[in-house]
């Protein structure tokens, strides 16, 4: 086995032993063998399986050479998330709230500061079983211009909240998600900078 092929096809392209095992007509078991002989450290199973979710690389990347408006949308994105986001999912970026502006925004920091592609962006709605779920439906996918086959199914809640929040709900909660744990540890690491300057 040499070490530099070996090197190439587990930490260049990323292959798995399995893959590489193929691709050289060994056994996995084989590959492995000669990666702890040649002290290549082996990656952990969650690196392992976001590789295979995501073949192609990172589904985003952060823009380099903010402007002042990058700038400030980055910063507001970063809040709103440390705010309104659901910072407890290990496996996704995730957040709530239901005013439409709000979500667009934090959809713009994430399309044009890291380069997520909108159509990776699912959502789900909770509403309260008095509202009219096709019009809730219909209201966010023209208000956040989705395809219907972003939106997970609607959540239908018992209604028995009055006065205010109700009234503020009245298109439910809307929830976004981005899948990826990356990104998440990376928004996470980001606020936790933040928290250190306060």
């Amino acid at each position: 086995m040499d070490k530099q092929i070996l090197k190439k096809l587990y930490i260049n392209e990323k292959l798995s032993s399995a893959q590489i095992g193929k691709k050289l007509s060994v056994s996995p078991s084989k590959v492995n063998y000669w990666l702890k002989k040649f002290n290549i450290q082996k990656r952990s199973l969650s690196e392992s399986q976001y590789i295979k979710q995501n073949p192609n690389g990172d589904p985003f990347s952060k823009k380099l050479n903010l402007s002042k408006n990058d700038l400030f949308l980055c910063g507001l994105g970063l809040g709103l998330y440390w705010g309104e986001g659901t910072k407890a999912s290990p496996s996704s970026v995730r957040l709530g709230n239901t005013d439409p502006k709000l979500i667009r925004c934090f959809i713009n920091f994430l399309e044009k500061i890291y380069n997520v592609d909108k159509s990776r962006i699912t959502f789900s709605i909770q509403i309260f079983h008095d509202l009219n779920k096709e019009g809730v439906e219909a209201f966010w996918r023209k208000e956040l211009q989705a395809r219907k086959s972003q939106f997970y199914k609607t959540t239908v809640s018992p209604s028995q909240s009055t006065g205010t929040y109700k009234k503020r709900s009245q298109h439910g909660v809307i929830t976004i998600y981005f899948n990826n744990t990356k990104l998440r540890n990376i928004l996470v690491s980001e606020i936790e900078k933040l928290r250190q300057m306060y």
